[in-house]
C-alpha cells in the first residue's frame, strides 16, 4: 500500500467522509507502540460494506485511538461467492490454513467433523483474528465468516440447493479438477470441501455422491496434505471460475 495512505486496518464501523470513528484497544496499541503513529498520522480503514477510506489520527492512547474519516480510496467490490470446508487438522496448520485461505479469497471458513477427523479445539476468535491480519496484508476488503464447527450430516442437512459443492476426492473417482470447473455457471456459488488426513470413508464418499449439488474432483497424481489440498483447491478455483482473470488495482 501506498505509505500516503499509512497502515491498512479493517475497521467494522460506519466509514464516511467526516465521520469520527473508533479504533479498540488493540489496534490503538499497535499504531502506537507497534508503528509509533500519533495525531493526524494517516491510516487506511476498510470494511467489505464501505470499501476502503484514507483517515487520520485525531486521538491516540492506552485505551483506544479516535479517527477521523477524510477520504474513499476503494469502492466496495463483488468477491467471488467461495467457501472452504475442511475437517479440523492441527492447530498450528488451521492458522497457517485460516491465513491463505483469506488471502486467496474464500468468503467463509467452515470445519467440519467427519468419520475420521482427529478431535482439535477450534478457537473462533483466534482465527478470526488471524483472518483479519490476512484481510489487512493481502488488501481484500472483506474479512471471511469463520464458522463454528459442525457434523457432516448436519452441514449437508442445511446445505443450499443453489450452492455447488466441489469435493476434493483422494480416491482418484473424480474428474480433473480443471475440466469440472469449466462446466460452472459463472459468478453462482460454490465451495471446495476437503477431507481429513485419513481420507473421507468409503460410506462418506458414497452418501456425497450421490447429491445432486456434489461435483467430485481429483487433484493430480500426488497425495497432498490436507491444508495443501484446500490451497490448491481454492487456488485452481480462482484461476478458471473465480477472480484471478482481474488485475490488481494500484
Amino acid at each position: 500500500m501506498s505509505g500516503q495512505r499509512g497502515p491498512r486496518l479493517y475497521l467494522d464501523e460506519v466509514l464516511a467522509s467526516g465521520n469520527v470513528v473508533e479504533f479498540a484497544a488493540g489496534q490503538a496499541h499497535y499504531l502506537r507502540s507497534v508503528l509509533r503513529l500519533g495525531p493526524g498520522a494517516a491510516v487506511a480503514a476498510f470494511n467489505a460494506t464501505d470499501g476502503e477510506w484514507l483517515c487520520r489520527i485525531a486521538e491516540i492512547g492506552k485505551r483506544g485511538a479516535r479517527l477521523t474519516v477524510e477520504c474513499r480510496v476503494r469502492s466496495p467490490a463483488p468477491e467471488p461467492d467461495l467457501w472452504l470446508l475442511f475437517a479440523p487438522i492441527k492447530r498450528a496448520r488451521i492458522d497457517w490454513l485460516v491465513e491463505k485461505a483469506t488471502e486467496l479469497g474464500a468468503g467463509a471458513i467452515l470445519p467440519v467433523w467427519t468419520a475420521r477427523t482427529q478431535p482439535e479445539r477450534l478457537k473462533r476468535d483466534r482465527l478470526h483474528a488471524i483472518a483479519v491480519a490476512a484481510a489487512e496484508q493481502s488488501e481484500r476488503l472483506s474479512i471471511p465468516e469463520i464458522r463454528p464447527p459442525e457434523r457432516l450430516d448436519r452441514v449437508l442437512a442445511d446445505w443450499p440447493i443453489t450452492r455447488r459443492l466441489i469435493l476434493c476426492d483422494e480416491s482418484g473417482a473424480g474428474m480433473p479438477m480443471a475440466e469440472a470447473l469449466t462446466a460452472l455457471t459463472a459468478g453462482a456459488p460454490a465451495a471446495v470441501f476437503v477431507g481429513p488426513e485419513g481420507g473421507f470413508t468409503d460410506a462418506e464418499l458414497d452418501a456425497l455422491g450421490k447429491l445432486p449439488i456434489v461435483t467430485r474432483v481429483g487433484l493430480g497424481p500426488r497425495v497432498l496434505r490436507a491444508e495443501t489440498a484446500a490451497l490448491a483447491a481454492l487456488a485452481v478455483f480462482q484461476a478458471i471460475a473465480g477472480d484471478w482473470r482481474r488485475v490488481r488495482l494500484q
